[in-house]
């Protein structure tokens, strides 16, 4: 479904209108979910999100991860959730460009080495110091995603979206404390489907 939203654009204030795609799939293992991504014509900014059809309680996810295997774990981590990986210091938080995703373990990890190669790229024109530090974290991602390293991944959805998928994940309602300490980006507006004939087409 493809219709208009009488929202201004989040990143260049845009009136036109919003374009919002809402598509209802069934995702293997994890359940219906509802995609919604919004877009606008005039800057080209979008974002994803994908939405569960139960539970939407604040919550977050944990896994040990120790084994090449572990790279094959789904994850589905929506774009108001943070991503902690403290053995290594890494944490990703949701802001204006974040998007929703499905993808597995290594995905994640492979997502993080990205940010620490584009960081190193700029490091070798600027900073020497932080050089050593990013090849330092591209080696323990290498490691972990052999196996060869344990940490714990970490998932903090205000918004209760995000899920690990593994008999070994465990999952846990966010206290207040910690749902006022966590970003969530912008958001996307909910609406009802069946009210969706009300939309501008």
């Amino acid at each position: 479904m493809e219709s208009i939203i009488d929202q201004s654009c989040p990143i260049c204030d845009s009136s036109d209108g919003l374009k919002l795609f809402v598509h209802i799939s069934e995702i293997p293992y994890f359940g219906e979910h509802t995609q919604m991504t919004m877009m606008c014509d005039s800057c080209g900014w979008k974002n994803t999100d994908f939405i569960p059809a139960e539970g939407k309680k604040p919550g977050s996810w944990t896994m040990k991860i120790n084994t090449i295997e572990h790279m094959k774990v789904r994850v589905v981590r929506s774009s108001s959730c943070t991503v902690r990986i403290e053995e290594i210091g890494l944490e990703v938080e949701p802001g204006g460009n974040s998007s929703g995703y499905i993808t597995n373990i290594e995905g994640v990890l492979n997502r993080f080495r990205d940010i620490v190669e584009m960081i190193l790229r700029q490091a070798k024109r600027d900073n020497e110091e932080n050089v050593e530090k990013c090849l330092l974290l591209l080696e323990k991602i290498s490691e972990i995603k052999k196996g060869n390293k344990e940490i714990e991944i970490v998932l903090l959805d205000p918004m209760g979206h995000s899920q690990i998928l593994h008999d070994d994940a465990i999952s846990r309602e966010l206290e207040k404390e910690e749902i006022a300490e966590l970003s969530v980006g912008i958001s996307i507006p909910v609406f009802d489907i069946n009210s969706a004939n009300d939309l501008q087409e």
